[in-house]
């Protein structure tokens, strides 16, 4: 059963080839961090210091303009420390002084109401060990001052009596929201999509659009055109949705392609999307999904292009794209680094196909590319550096631990968050320079945030900021 809060009013051009990167932007790989992407930017209404999506302003985890410090602890840099209610390991975003995030607030099982809970479910008894299920939960945003650290608001959602169990690595409020405008759009995939008048805090629209996520919702929405891009990828079908940003209705919604799977767990996916332009003018909708790479026109939802990328299922990180090709991991299985070019229309599996590696691929954590360079950390800690004209591996270094958040490129280092409340800072280049490894308190699974000089950091029981 879900108890929602009441709505206020009503209810319900392509950057350069491969080569001039090579030309310009190894040598000075530092400072030509804008140009290795052509990523469509969100909302045209937000102010420069924010931070308003997973990934930041352009969704590709670069840092344009910010220094974050590069040593930094419970007692080192730290501007301030706030603990939060809840468990959630969405991102937080930033626009105008305030930091948004979302929190699910559980209502914890014993060990016995636990086991009798998940036998309510569709799942076998060989898979209660990974998983995790809650008596109820309560969806909630939260507003942080950016100075001061200070929790200003508290907006109660929706309470969810008996939701579906999700898998023990994830939370019930994995997405990310993003900002547009005045709007904050918060998604929690089966569980509810709110939109949120950042100024009152009220309640603008709300949907709710089930789906059988199986471990638990994953995909964080974008805003584009005036429209919230939804990929529902779920056991039972998989489509990807347009949502009127102002209003919540449907504008398109297109069922993905046809999937050879045994079952509708090799079938599901936690991906998101993003918008590129490519070389004939065409803006493309890139969403990553279970065997199917696919393109589609923003505006209608129609198909531009689809490339078939194997049994890989379960996908999360995101796409890069550097404005010639777009990279993407194939998710579990046997996670594969695909490179393609997205000029194509209808089937391009056999045309299209530029390089592919198999080895220390991330299933969970998104990658970063500069410089020509792809930078990533694969789920047991292995992180590489990978040549983007031809596949090959300049560099793979074992930092340790477990990972899932997303790297970030800032003043030239990358930043490397694990489960173990690690962060590595690495300086990019064909040589891997661990600079320092800095260590958190709690667990970090949510991908970080900066802006100007402040590093901005989620772990699983509290936020911070940090300052040169």
């Amino acid at each position: 059963m879900i108890r929602f809060a009441r709505p206020a009013g009503s209810s319900c051009p392509p950057v350069s080839s491969f080569g001039l990167l090579r030309l310009i932007a190894r040598p000075f790989a530092l400072s030509a961090i804008a140009i290795t992407s052509s990523l469509t930017t969100i909302s045209p209404v937000i102010s420069a210091d924010s931070w308003p999506q997973f990934r930041g302003p352009r969704g590709d985890g670069i840092v344009a303009d910010g220094t974050p410090p590069i040593e930094f602890g419970e007692e080192k840099n730290l501007t301030w420390k706030t603990e939060l209610e809840g468990k959630a390991w969405s991102s937080p975003v930033i626009a105008d002084g305030t930091i948004w995030l979302t929190s699910a607030v559980e209502v914890i099982p014993s060990e016995e109401e636990r086991i009798e809970l998940l036998k309510q479910t569709e799942n076998t008894e060989r898979q209660f060990k990974q998983l995790a299920i809650a008596k109820a939960i309560e969806l909630k945003v939260f507003a942080v001052d950016f100075e001061t650290g200070e929790l200003q608001q508290t907006i109660e959602l929706a309470t969810i009596e008996q939701p579906d169990a999700i898998h023990s690595l994830n939370s019930y409020a994995s997405p990310t929201p993003v900002i547009d405008g005045e709007r904050l759009l918060c998604h929690f995939g089966t569980f509810g999509t709110f939109c949120i008048d950042r100024a009152s805090g009220e309640l603008v629209w709300q949907r709710t659009l089930p789906l059988k996520h199986a471990v638990g919702p994953g995909s964080s929405p974008i805003i584009h055109d005036g429209k919230v891009i939804l990929i529902q990828d779920g056991m039972e079908r998989q489509y990807v949705i347009a949502l009127n940003a102002e209003t919540g209705s449907t504008e398109w919604e297109t069922d993905r392609p046809p999937m050879d799977a045994p079952t509708g767990d090799q079938k599901k996916a936690y991906c998101t999307p993003i918008v590129i332009t490519d070389s004939n003018g065409r803006e493309q909708l890139l969403c990553m999904g279970s065997q199917w790479m696919v393109s589609y026109d923003a505006k209608t939802g129609e198909e531009f292009w689809r490339l078939y990328h194997g049994k890989g299922f379960s996908v999360v990180p995101r796409p890069i794209f550097d404005g010639e090709a777009v990279y993407f991991a194939t998710g579990f299985g046997k996670p594969q680094l695909w490179a393609a070019k997205v000029d194509g229309s209808g089937d391009v599996t056999d045309s299209h196909v530029l390089w592919t590696v198999k080895k220390s691929i991330p299933a969970k954590p998104s990658p970063v590319i500069t410089g020509g360079l792809i930078y990533l950390v694969d789920d047991n800690g292995v992180a590489s550096c990978i040549d983007s004209e031809d596949g090959s591996n300049v560099w793979s270094k074992r930092l340790g631990g477990k990972f899932s958040a997303s790297p970030i490129l800032a003043d030239g280092r990358m930043f490397f968050c694990n489960h173990d409340g690690e962060v590595f800072v690495i300086k990019p280049g064909t040589e891997c320079d661990i600079e320092v490894t800095n260590q958190l308190e709690g667990q970090i699974m949510a991908s970080p945030a900066v802006i100007g000089d402040a590093l901005v950091l989620r772990t699983d029981s509290a936020l911070y900021r940090f300052d040169r």
